[in-house]
């Protein structure tokens, strides 16, 4: 294999995984969490994973049922918001059909923000059944992250190129 091939095949390596990065997920999402409770299991998460203030994101919900998570046919939910202790926002309780409950929201404070999910008459449950999820909406602190993770990755990349790229280039001696 020549030189050129080989340093062309190593910058296509790096673009192809970097490509990849947007597309696999192999950890759950950042702003998402789940409760077991009277019986039933509940997921929340936002898309996006940090959500912005004054743009409109979503919140994800899924109801599952016993140990073996089967979903549920339909359910009844009502959402509280808290940040600082005061409560900021109420979702009305909501009837839904299936196990899976998205809708928009918009958050109005940047932090950390207590979510109460309310899940009314289920089966076998004794009134109403009150999840406490911590969420949090983005920061500028959350800015800084990413920029200083996607810098170092850049400049390893620039590291590596820099003492590899001479050796591969330079013409074996006859």
């Amino acid at each position: 294999m020549t030189k050129k091939r080989s340093v062309f095949l190593i910058f296509i390596l790096i673009f192809l995984a970097y490509a990849g990065f947007d597309s696999a997920y192999a950890h759950s999402m950042f702003n998402s969490a789940e409760q077991s409770y009277g019986g039933y299991r509940v997921q929340v998460a936002t898309a996006p994973e940090f959500p912005q203030i004054d743009e409109p994101s979503q919140f994800l919900i899924k109801v599952t049922k016993g140990f073996d998570y089967e979903d549920v046919d339909n359910f009844r939910m009502g959402i509280r918001v808290f940040y600082n202790d005061q409560q900021v926002d109420a979702i009305p309780p909501t009837s839904v059909d299936g196990s899976h409950w998205d809708f928009d929201y918009i958050w109005r404070n940047v932090g950390n923000h207590i979510v109460k999910v309310d899940l009314y008459d289920m089966e076998d449950s004794h009134g109403t059944l009150t999840y406490t999820f911590n969420m949090g909406t983005q920061s500028p602190f959350g800015f800084v992250f990413i920029g200083a993770i996607t810098t170092g990755a850049f400049v390893f990349v620039g590291v590596m190129l820099y003492i590899y790229l001479p050796k591969m280039l330079k013409k074996p001696k006859q």
